[in-house]
């Protein structure tokens, strides 16, 4: 049985949002860090990972997201960091600020359907962000930290949320290429 990688994100296509998400990448790079920077149509906000899952499972998860309500919302892109910490980078992050409450519900209402049909608990839990960046190493490290310190509550923008989408990631030497298997609108 052919199994897909896969999760549920909003994509960011506010163009507003992604020119000053691109300005800062920009940033990052001249600060000399030895990064990968995640292609700006490629940036979202990953609400569940979801791993290998066979095909036949992907049908249960659409029913799934059917079942989770949702309005149109917006969210706010503010603050910069880094997983799992500054002085550990492993992922540099921008936050959000206003819409996390209604990102936090619908991440609860996702994680019960998703155990309901027999998807394991997501061990690492929730936490709403948007990678922008990866470390490849640790060359220019002090720099970067600098940076998203200095950094730390930059704002980006807001985006109106209208839906969620099971997206397929297939990994290439390039980078990922995704494409979206089903979207539910809010």
């Amino acid at each position: 049985m052919e199994k897909i990688r896969a999760f549920i994100a909003i994509d960011v296509e506010d163009e507003k949002v992604k020119l000053k998400l691109e300005e800062f990448q920009k940033r990052i790079v001249e600060s000399g860090g030895d990064v990968k920077l995640v292609e700006p149509d490629n940036i979202h906000l990953t609400l569940r990972f979801l791993g290998d899952i066979e095909q036949k499972t992907i049908q249960k998860i659409v029913d799934s997201l059917r079942n989770v309500s949702m309005s149109p919302f917006d969210i706010q892109f503010r603050g910069v960091g880094a997983f799992p910490s500054l002085s550990h980078m492993n992922v540099i992050w921008v936050g959000i600020g206003s819409g996390r409450e209604e990102l936090m519900r619908i991440s609860e209402s996702l994680e019960a359907g998703l155990q309901k049909i027999g998807l394991p608990k997501d061990k690492k839990g929730f936490s709403p962000h948007i990678t922008i960046a990866r470390l490849r190493s640790g060359r220019n490290k002090q720099f970067l930290a600098r940076l998203l310190g200095e950094q730390s509550d930059a704002e980006f923008g807001m985006m109106k949320v209208e839906s969620i989408r099971l997206k397929r990631s297939v990994l290439t030497p390039q980078g990922p290429i995704y494409s979206t298997l089903f979207e539910m609108k809010a």
